[in-house]
């Protein structure tokens, strides 16, 4: 498979602050290549596009780097204090900040936001974890609920693109890159996850776009990753002309 150049998105010339971007996020588990496809996709969609980079990024001197800092203090890789409940509503409260600070009227002309995780992360990750903390509870139930409650506050994104591969490789991947070794009980953590993003992306298939990355370069990824996002883009500017 030969990755070819992408085309850059445009900003949008004259746009007023009413005209929001298309809000993109990337979503998968863990050591899929989310955040590397994401980071190269970026410079090829130009200036038009603004990245967002995950939670677990922010500069540790802001209140959200700190917030983060926070719920790692026991070096655990999925945020886990003990707090389920108050870490779900802590991570929530993030990303309904990080929403206010480019709604449309902080980015004018800006034609996509590409988010590295967003509230679909947050459902899902911490409805599993809820779920493996307390067995009578139903994780997928736990993860629309959450969904629920964080658009009373934000809108959900435009479209979630989802990066699905081989869980164990993926794994094997994440072991790597932060030298750590998962238990077997954090392997069925990411398992469940797995099947939660699955039923959820089945569910919305309007907002869902599943893109199977098995086999694929991390230069291919970021070029079909951004090759994608030029066509939505294409699509939702066709729409806003009425074409």
């Amino acid at each position: 498979m030969t990755a070819t150049a992408a085309t850059p998105v445009s900003a949008r010339p004259g746009a007023g602050a009413s005209i929001a971007p298309l809000w993109v996020t990337v979503e998968g588990i863990n050591g899929v290549g989310k955040t590397t496809a994401i980071k190269a996709a970026t410079p090829l969609l130009g200036p038009g596009c603004l990245r967002l980079g995950e939670l677990t990024d922010q500069n540790p001197d802001t209140l959200p780097g700190r917030l983060i800092s926070a719920l790692s203090a026991a070096d655990d890789v999925y945020l886990r204090t003990g707090h389920p409940i108050v870490e779900t509503l802590a991570l929530l409260a993030l990303k309904t900040r990080e929403y206010e600070r480019y709604a449309p009227q902080h980015t004018p002309g800006l034609a996509l936001v590409l988010e590295d995780r967003g509230i679909d992360t947050v459902a899902v990750y911490q409805a599993a974890i809820i779920e493996q903390a307390d067995p009578g509870a139903d994780a997928l139930a736990l993860a629309r609920q959450i969904l629920r409650q964080a658009v009373l506050f934000r809108p959900p994104p435009d479209y979630t693109i989802l990066l699905l591969a081989d869980r164990d490789t993926c794994l094997d991947r994440f072991e790597q890159r932060l030298n750590v070794t998962l238990t077997q009980r954090d392997r069925q953590l990411v398992a469940r996850i797995e099947d939660l993003y699955r039923v959820l992306a089945e569910a919305e298939p309007d907002r869902y776009i599943p893109l199977t990355v098995t086999g694929m370069s991390a230069n291919q990824t970021a070029h079909r990753l951004a090759e994608l996002c030029r066509s939505l883009v294409e699509a939702d500017e066709g729409a806003d002309c009425g074409t």
